[in-house]
């Protein structure tokens, strides 16, 4: 007689299913019962966010989550129609008395509503209001001392507050908002129309203004909450020199994150001031400050060593030469340089590899900038070597196969890869082969490491490489064989891979596409673009990859009904597909897509020659949980925008 294995306790399984991702554990939630009911645990559920439209379908989703305590929830297209009512009465009764975040992101939702949900949530940490313009338009929320007092009592506990994009926000609706937020520990007035020109108030206290969101103002409440206010984001705003210094001035504050993205007003003196007050951040964002220079990124690595994060992108009066210097913050982990067209990477690259480097990167944006070469990324490759897990190379044009192969011996640890627009790469630097000057065979050291002997400290410039054509070079049987015999590093080494952009790699096929990829932890891939390949590398990429969540194979032509159908069953855990101007697609694979894929949420089937209106209209009638859909030049005919509906 057979003896009945015992069930694990619920702690163990718990602490199982924190080593997987939130696809992965809705698959072993449906184990048993004692698998679902730890699946549920609160400490799950933390970093899972759950979407609901105004839809009478979202109903008995809501009574459900009830049981999982989930903290976290967003509402999309909310407005005054009686549908949105309902589901907002159910969110009260159901969620929440557990919710911790809340989204209202772009919704319609009214005043009354809106207060009522907010003093219904007491354990809330989190409220994103963002362009909810509608609720401040008439200038009378909480203006009502019983509705401001419950939503103080609703809100003691906010530590994040995200008023972007509001267009009437004023002092008077801000301070009322504000005043019942005294733990605030973020705040974000990103896209605000802030006045930072003059003072309205001529230097009275009195700050209650119906019609303007004044500077003065919010500096007022900066000095009130310093000892509290951690991260403050400012971004797209007119902010000016004289305002960040008062910022940096306040007695008490302790900034770690700040935001300043497209603030294209501020100077080098800002920065170094902001750095000399705050030297304890910890993230810094100047992305598109474009009057900023190399001595905003001087008086950086000489205030802020502590510092983690830092993104300079779109700042393109910044040289290589000052990023050297950033090798010394012992700290910095991520660095975000993309679209600086003054930017090689050379320097950087010896900074990292000096004795007094101290930077432990692990995130590294080198997108379009179009200086960067073999050399660069051969020499950061043997540098940051297993420490690094995100690189971006997007639309570097001048990085080949010798990239590839360098990336992929030394970068072992990788677990983003973005080389889109790349299209000097071929199946050669997939497969871990560089071809050689005539062409006729690829070559590699005995011990895997790509020929290419620089040192690095003679570094030469490759000559651009010259775009004879398009078309991929072919890659035989025979040639694989004869390189088989040579130990070699190729791109399915990459065995942490969770996010690979090939986009445009035009010169990639079938050859490389099915040998390479086979990644079982990849959850979003994109080969849009990439012109040669056919059904048979679809069904063998969505064989090897059962974890993709997001695939872009948008003007793939080659791929037909067949390759879909046959791959559709793999794709258990897909949630994005884009297969647009894919003229040989038809409504056949749309329903067999639909249901295999039952957890599928965006389509994108835009310039589909094979596809109609009507055949969206009802793939959309039988499958409502498909809540963006992407239908444009169907037919000649966009898709009536009454069926749009979008989350994103």
């Amino acid at each position: 007689m057979e003896t009945e294995v015992p069930s694990l306790p619920v702690e163990v399984i718990c602490y199982i299913l924190s080593f997987l991702s939130t696809s992965d554990r809705k698959e072993a939630s449906l184990v048993n019962t004692a698998w679902y009911a730890a699946s549920l645990d609160r400490s799950l559920q933390k970093n899972v966010i759950y979407n609901f439209q105004a839809s009478s379908a979202c109903l008995e989703s809501i009574r459900d989550l009830g049981w999982r305590q989930s903290p976290s929830v967003a509402l999309r297209n909310f407005d005054g129609v009686p549908i949105s009512n309902t589901v907002i009465q159910s969110i009260m009764l159901h969620l929440a008395p557990n919710l911790e975040n809340l989204s209202l992101r772009g919704s319609y939702i009214s005043e009354s509503s809106f207060v009522s949900l907010i003093t219904s949530c007491h354990n809330l940490r989190g409220l994103d209001i963002t362009g909810c313009n509608c609720l401040f338009m008439s200038g009378i929320l909480l203006s009502k001392g019983k509705s401001k007092s419950m939503m103080a009592e609703a809100l003691v506990n906010l530590q994040e507050l995200n008023l972007s994009n509001l267009s009437y926000l004023s002092d008077q609706t801000f301070n009322r908002l504000t005043e019942c937020t005294p733990n605030l520990r973020k705040l974000s007035l990103a896209s605000c129309h802030i006045t930072f020109g003059f003072d309205p108030y001529r230097g009275m206290s009195v700050f209650n203004s119906t019609a303007l969101l004044s500077f003065s103002n919010i500096l007022h409440f900066i000095n009130g909450q310093a000892a509290t206010l951690k991260a403050l984001n400012l971004s797209r705003t007119t902010i000016t020199n004289e305002a960040m210094w008062s910022i940096g001035q306040v007695a008490g504050l302790c900034l770690e994150e700040l935001a300043l993205q497209h603030c294209r007003d501020i100077t080098d003196e800002a920065v170094s001031a902001i750095c000399a007050c705050q030297p304890g951040l910890t993230t810094l964002d100047l992305a598109g400050c474009s009057e900023l220079t190399g001595k905003s990124v001087l008086a950086i690595v000489s205030s802020l060593q502590c510092l983690e994060s830092l993104s300079l992108s779109r700042v393109r009066n910044i040289t290589d030469s000052v990023l050297k210097e950033l090798a010394t913050i012992p700290t910095l982990q991520a660095l975000d340089v993309s679209e600086c067209y003054q930017v090689n990477g050379y320097d950087l690259i010896m900074g990292l590899a000096s004795p007094k480097a101290g930077s432990k990167l692990s995130r590294l944006n080198f997108s379009c900038c179009t200086m960067v070469n073999d050399d660069c990324v051969f020499s950061m490759a043997r540098v940051l070597g297993g420490r690094l897990r995100e690189l971006d190379l997007t639309s570097c044009v001048y990085i080949t196969d010798i990239s590839v192969c360098a990336i992929v011996y030394h970068l072992r640890g990788l677990t983003v890869l973005r080389l889109g627009w790349c299209k000097e790469i071929t199946d050669w630097g997939l497969q871990g082969m560089i071809a050689s000057n005539n062409d006729s065979e690829p070559y590699s050291k005995g011990d895997g490491e790509p020929e290419l002997s620089r040192s690095f400290g003679n570094m030469g410039f490759f000559a651009p490489p010259k775009y004879l054509n398009e078309q991929p070079e072919v890659v035989t049987e025979s040639d694989i064989e004869a390189s088989k015999e040579q130990e070699r590093a190729s791109l399915s080494s990459l065995t942490r891979l969770k996010e690979l952009s090939l986009t445009a790699c035009t010169k990639l096929t079938d050859t490389s596409i099915i040998k390479e990829i086979r990644f079982e932890e990849l959850r979003t891939l994109s080969l849009s673009m990439v012109r040669e390949i056919t059904d048979e590398s679809f069904i063998s990429i969505t064989t090897h990859c059962r974890s993709l969540e997001r695939l872009s194979l948008s003007h793939c032509s080659r791929l037909t009904d067949q390759g879909l159908i046959g791959a559709a069953s793999h794709l258990k855990k897909l949630t994005h597909l884009d297969i647009s101007c894919c003229d040989k697609i038809t409504s056949q694979m749309l329903k067999v897509l639909m249901n295999e894929c039952k957890w599928l949420k965006s389509l994108d089937v835009s310039m589909c020659g094979g596809l109609t209106v009507a055949d969206i209209e009802q793939l959309q009638l039988l499958h409502p949980t498909l809540t963006n859909v992407q239908a444009r030049c169907l037919g000649g005919d966009d898709l009536p925008l009454t069926l749009w509906t979008k989350t994103e």
